[in-house]
């Protein structure tokens, strides 16, 4: 990793961005002292572990612990930008940590996306006190014999109990919200007789889903979530990171409040559907420091609003299924919500970033509009995004007496800024070439034969410009058999050169782009619109699949001038008067443009 990447904590932190209740209650912490205590011992582990290491450089521990079964999407952007820039600016650390704990869902592919995803968007996992530096990260598997140890030790406390009955006996005897759970015939054996079954578990005695170990709270707990969930279960199923080693795996709400001690967590942030679950996280942290497992104080639990944007769906299954199904190409589809997709699209990690801060953090749900993240891009796009131009419909414009004017066959010079206005302190990159000549392609909207009221642009007698050349009077069209103009004629006027002397002194009420016949390069340009016609495609039990926009993408051939198709994969552009475009990362390549339309100027869905 690069030390561009790597979370620098010595001397004080960076200033606070926009607050939220998130940094109050971080704010508070550190005013108290809540966690001035904690020790650490330069990895993960239990309390004796910790107790035998230094106190804490860090001033707090937040973690990003996506589950490694899909590609991460524009809301885990919003959670990986909160949780690594609550570390950042408060002096901390935050863990990149894998919550690997379902073995049957999660693959190897998926690891890798999201750690390229999460360094994509700016962050990093390593740390560095006091001229030393760690590396954080972390798979919840790698804690399985400490979670197993967890589990004997409530068993032994009387707080977990082997239960042998059905999935549809146990559902039935959990009540529901106005009535209690009954107790399970298994609640009332003796620790020594559930650990002595739990082992037979462990050892592959007994068959998937005939057993589980559930937690002994309250069967009668108005929190239906506190009614002995389970927290281990049988599954004979080989894992990415153990292989067979295990034929019982931990419940994620078992699992993952275990994970956030070991690694000495001090704010463990999600989203509010986890609300329920934190009496649980409180209760089973409790326990296991009661019992000496863990180092007090523990971790807390803290819920914000997910993200719910416009025209998107964020569901994994739901994603997935796009995919499979073949309405997109694939997990990087520019049409898809993920941060694969996204990239190629064209987003920019700053405009992520901006627009994760501008949209904020709250704990009442809401739905921010799809354009806001536009907003965020152009903002960040428009003092580096070079401009060029290129002519999406084309249709060819004759400079009848070019060749009297200027001479047969001359193709003159012609020069625009790359980028009009620089950033502050920053020198401007070196000016845009291309050539002028006879023949020049330009926008079929550009010429209207009969001009409607209002129309400044070419129509017979009327005279633009053509952007950093010379001015132009049209004079007239040529048309084919079924009518459609096949080319719009015109004579350029002699000394209105942009940039020269007394170019000025014929006024124009419009000025055009265009592309040259000579220098300019077809390229493949591919329209991408938003994929749902619906602001809210999948809510209420909506079939989401019903308002897939059939205009999501169009491909066209179009031309553009030289600096463009000279472009890099992935560099970004303003295609002047028609937005912003990427060249493709994966398509692009010299002698075959390919570029992708990330947004227009301004928003063309209000």
């Amino acid at each position: 990793m690069s030390d561009a990447n790597k979370i620098t904590a010595d001397g004080a932190a960076v200033e606070h961005k926009t607050s939220n209740f998130l940094r109050a209650i971080i704010e508070r912490d550190l005013d108290q002292g809540t966690y001035a205590s904690r020790r650490w011992a330069g990895t993960p582990g239990d309390a004796a572990h910790h107790a035998a290491g230094q106190p804490d450089p860090a001033k707090i521990r937040t973690r990003f612990p996506p589950e490694p079964n899909g590609y991460l999407h524009v809301g885990h952007a919003k959670s990986i930008c909160l949780n690594f820039g609550l570390a950042r600016d408060f002096g901390g650390v935050c863990h990149m940590r894998f919550d690997d704990t379902n073995p049957e869902k999660e693959e190897k592919e998926y690891v890798d996306s999201i750690l390229d995803a999460v360094q994509w968007l700016g962050f990093g996992w390593d740390s560095s006190f006091g001229g030393r530096t760690e590396r954080h990260l972390y798979y919840a598997s790698d804690y399985f014999d400490l979670m197993y140890r967890a589990a004997e030790a409530l068993i032994e406390h009387g707080h977990a109990y082997v239960d042998e009955q059905t999935p549809e006996e146990m559902r039935a005897n959990r009540g529901d919200f106005v009535h209690p759970g009954k107790d399970s015939p298994f609640r009332s054996r003796t620790p020594a007789e559930n650990l002595a079954r739990f082992r037979e578990m462990r050892d592959g005695a007994h068959a998937d889903g005939s057993m589980v170990l559930r937690a002994r709270i309250d069967m009668a707990s108005p929190n239906i979530n506190l009614r002995d969930p389970a927290i281990y279960r049988i599954r004979r199923a080989t894992h990415h990171n153990t292989g067979d080693r295990w034929c019982i795996y931990p419940m994620y709400t078992f699992a993952h409040p275990i994970e956030d001690a070991l690694e000495q967590i001090t704010h463990s942030i999600c989203t509010l559907e986890f609300e329920d679950q934190r009496p649980f996280y409180d209760w089973l942290l409790e326990r296991l420091t009661e019992a000496g497992l863990l180092q007090a104080p523990p971790p807390r639990q803290y819920e914000f609003a997910r993200l719910n944007l416009t025209y998107v769906i964020t569901s994994k299954r739901k994603l997935a299924q796009l995919v499979n199904e073949g309405h997109v190409s694939g997990w990087d589809d520019p049409r898809m919500p993920t941060i694969v997709g996204l990239r190629r699209r064209g987003y920019t990690p700053e405009a992520i970033q901006l627009f994760a801060e501008r949209i904020g953090v709250t704990k009442a749900d809401s739905w921010i509009d799809y354009s806001t993240l536009d907003i965020a891009l152009r903002d960040v796009l428009e003092t580096k995004a070079h401009r060029g131009m290129a002519v999406l419909d084309p249709v060819k414009l004759v400079l009848t007496n070019w060749d009297e004017v200027m001479g047969a066959g001359h193709l003159e010079p012609c020069t625009l800024p790359a980028l009009p206005h620089p950033p502050e302190g920053q020198p401007a990159p070196a000016a845009r070439q291309f050539v002028m000549g006879r023949d020049v392609w330009i926008e079929r909207e550009d010429f209207e034969e009969v001009p409607p009221k209002g129309y400044k642009r070419l129509f017979p007698g009327n005279k633009v410009r053509l952007k950093g050349g010379y001015v132009v009077e049209c004079t007239g069209c040529e048309k084919d058999a079924d009518g459609r103009v096949t080319a719009v004629l015109a004579t350029v006027v002699p000394d209105t050169k942009s940039g020269t002397p007394g170019a000025d002194a014929v006024k124009v009420k419009a000025a055009i782009t265009w592309v040259s016949v000579a220098d300019g390069v077809a390229a493949e340009v591919r329209l991408y619109d938003r994929l749902f016609t619906d602001p809210q495609p999948d809510a209420g039990g909506k079939d989401f699949k019903a308002s897939l926009n059939p205009a999501s993408i169009r491909t066209i051939t179009a031309y553009v001038e030289p600096s463009l198709a000279q472009a890099t994969p992935d560099a970004k552009f303003q295609f002047e008067r028609f937005g912003y475009f990427v060249a493709d990362r994966l398509d692009h390549a010299p002698g075959r443009p390919v570029f992708n339309k990330i947004t227009g100027l301004k928003d063309g869905w209000k």
